[in-house]
C-alpha cells in the first residue's frame, strides 16, 4: 500500500507540474503578444496603414494633377491588396508655408499627426512609379523601433559648388538619396528630428540641393544615421527588364503633354555685357541660337555685329536686377513680337530650346507660371523660394503682367535679379514652379546617377569645360555622333 501510495502521489505531483508548466506557457503566450505589440513592434506584421506617403507635389495645376494621379494609383493598389488604406499626403496642401518643399520644417507636423500610430514616412516625387506590394515588403525587413534613413544613394565624384564643396577630401564618402527613387524615414527618426527642429531652429541661409542638405541634417556630423541603400528603390525605366525587382521606377524622359510650344511663341532674352561679346556670345551663336525664332542679346553696349540691345542699364558684377526688369518691361511692350512665353538666360547658359518647348506643352500660359530650378533662401525662418537665373528663368506672359502690375521692383540695379524676383512672387503669393531638368551648374557638378535618368534642358557656366562639347553631348537629340563631332570641332575652330 505504501508503495502504491507513493507511486500515485508521484504521478499526481508530475501531473500537477505538467499542468502548471502548460498554464505557464499559456500565460507566457499572452504576455508575449503584449510584448510583441508594445515592446517589439518590428516583430509583428507591418500593416500598410502604418506607412505615410508624402508626395513632393507643387501648386502649379500641371504638377498638382500629376500628384493626384499618383495618389489615386496608390489608393487603387491598396484597395486591390484588400488592405487598410495608408495616409497619402500632397506636400503643397499641408500648409500655406512656401518653404514646405524643403521637408525639414514639416517634421514636427509628421511627428504630431502620425508619430504614435505609424511606422514609416515615405517620400515620393510626382514622376515616381510605385509597386505598392513590393514596396510594403521592403519595410517589413527593418526593425521599426530603430532610426532608419532609406533610399537609393547618390555620391559626388568630386567636390562641387552646389554642395558647398562638402567633403572636399573625399566627396564620394558621403551618400545622399535620389529623391526620384523614393526615400523613407522610420518614425523614431522623424520624432527625434522633430524635437531637434523645434529646439534648434533651422538656420541654413540657402537651400540649393535639397536631397544633399536633408542628408547632411540627418547625419548631423556623425551623430545621426547615414543613408541605407535599398536596391529595390530604382530610377530605371518602368518597362526595363532590369526593373523587375524594383519597387519604384522613374520615367526617364521629360513630360510631353501635347504639341510642343511653337518656336514663334517663345521670346528669348540673353543677358550679356561688352567684355563677353567675343568670349561667350559666339558659343550661343554656334550652339542653340539657331533654335530660337525670336531672340535678342541685351548688353551695356550696342554692338551691331551681334547685334546687341543697350537697355541703358550699366553692367554690374554683383547682380543684374535692373537689366532683368528692363527686359520684362520690353517683353510686354510693342518693341518685340508678342508671345506667351519669355525665357531669360545668361550668356554662359547652355540650353535645349526644343526640349524646353516640349516641356512647356504641359503648362497653361494663362496662369502665372515662373519656371526653372528652384532654390530657397531662409526657408526655415519664413523666407522665400526663387528660380536660379543661370539655369534659365521661364515666365508666362501672365506672370510678367502680374509682376509688373504689382509695383515690385529692384532695390538697386546690381541686386541679384533671381532673388528679387523670388521675393516679388512670394509677396504676390504666387509659387515658383520647379523642374529638375534645369541646372545652375555644369554636368560635372551633379552625380552621374542623377543625370542618368534625366533628359536635361540646361546647364550653366563655362568653367574648365568645352561648352560646345557639353552642349552636343547633353543637350542635342537625334544627331549622328560623327556629325556631332564634326559640328563641335568646326564650331570650336571658328571661335
Amino acid at each position: 500500500m505504501m508503495v502504491a501510495f507513493g507511486y500515485n502521489a508521484a504521478a499526481l505531483m508530475l501531473y500537477s507540474l505538467v499542468a502548471s508548466i502548460a498554464a505557464s506557457k499559456d500565460g507566457n503566450k499572452k504576455v508575449s503578444k503584449v510584448q510583441e505589440a508594445d515592446r517589439h513592434p518590428h516583430e509583428r506584421q507591418l500593416q500598410l496603414r502604418e506607412l505615410v506617403f508624402v508626395i513632393q507635389s507643387q501648386k502649379n495645376s500641371f504638377h498638382a494633377e500629376r500628384a493626384q494621379r499618383l495618389r489615386a494609383d496608390l489608393l487603387s493598389q491598396a484597395e486591390a491588396l484588400q488592405a487598410s488604406l495608408p495616409a497619402i499626403l500632397l506636400l503643397h496642401t499641408l500648409s500655406g508655408n512656401d518653404g514646405d518643399w524643403s521637408i525639414l520644417p514639416l517634421l514636427p507636423y509628421f511627428s504630431s499627426q502620425f508619430g504614435k500610430n505609424s511606422s514609416w514616412v515615405v517620400f515620393l516625387e510626382e514622376e515616381t512609379n510605385v509597386k505598392l506590394e513590393k514596396l510594403h515588403s521592403i519595410f517589413k525587413k527593418f526593425q521599426r523601433q530603430k532610426e532608419w534613413f532609406l533610399g537609393k544613394p547618390l555620391q559626388d565624384d568630386e567636390s562641387t559648388i552646389i554642395h558647398h564643396y562638402a567633403f572636399a577630401d573625399n566627396p564620394s564618402a558621403f551618400k545622399y538619396p535620389d529623391f526620384s527613387a523614393g526615400w523613407a524615414l522610420s518614425m523614431p527618426l522623424v520624432n527625434r528630428l522633430s524635437s531637434k527642429v523645434q529646439n534648434q531652429p533651422l538656420r541654413s541661409d540657402f537651400t540649393i540641393d535639397l536631397k544633399h542638405e536633408v542628408a547632411l541634417y540627418i547625419w548631423d556630423e556623425g551623430k545621426g544615421p547615414r543613408l541605407t541603400d535599398v536596391p529595390e528603390l530604382c530610377t530605371l525605366p518602368e518597362n526595363s527588364t532590369q526593373a523587375r525587382q524594383c519597387a519604384t521606377t522613374v520615367n526617364t524622359h521629360s513630360p510631353l503633354c501635347g504639341e510642343p510650344v511653337k518656336k514663334e511663341n517663345m521670346f528669348v532674352a540673353v543677358k550679356t555685357c561688352k567684355k563677353f561679346h567675343t568670349e561667350r556670345v559666339p558659343v550661343v551663336k554656334k550652339t542653340w541660337e539657331k533654335q530660337a525664332s525670336h531672340l535678342e542679346y541685351y548688353s551695356d553696349y550696342a554692338d551691331p555685329s551681334i547685334p546687341t540691345v543697350d537697355l541703358g542699364v550699366p553692367n554690374a558684377d554683383r547682380g543684374h536686377c535692373g537689366k532683368t526688369f528692363a527686359i520684362l518691361k520690353r517683353y510686354v511692350s510693342n518693341a518685340v513680337p508678342k508671345s506667351d512665353w519669355l525665357l531669360i538666360v545668361d550668356d554662359d547658359t547652355l540650353i535645349s530650346l526644343p526640349r524646353l518647348r516640349a516641356l512647356l506643352s504641359c503648362y497653361d500660359p494663362t496662369e502665372p507660371v515662373f519656371l526653372g530650378e528652384r532654390y530657397g533662401y531662409g526657408l526655415g525662418q519664413g523666407g522665400y523660394s526663387y528660380i536660379t537665373g543661370g539655369g534659365g528663368m521661364v515666365f508666362s506672359r501672365e506672370a510678367v503682367i502680374k509682376l509688373l502690375a504689382s509695383g515690385c521692383k529692384c532695390y538697386s540695379n546690381d541686386a541679384p535679379d533671381d532673388m528679387v524676383l523670388g521675393m516679388c512672387f512670394n509677396s504676390l503669393r504666387l509659387a515658383v514652379t520647379h523642374s529638375p531638368l534645369f541646372h545652375q551648374a555644369r554636368p560635372e557638378d551633379y552625380a552621374k546617377d542623377f543625370l542618368a535618368h534625366q533628359t536635361p534642358i540646361s546647364f550653366h557656366k563655362h568653367w574648365n569645360i568645352d561648352p560646345i562639347a557639353v552642349f552636343y553631348k547633353w543637350l542635342t537629340d537625334d544627331v549622328d555622333e560623327s556629325s556631332t563631332e564634326q559640328l563641335r570641332k568646326a564650331s570650336k575652330e571658328e571661335l
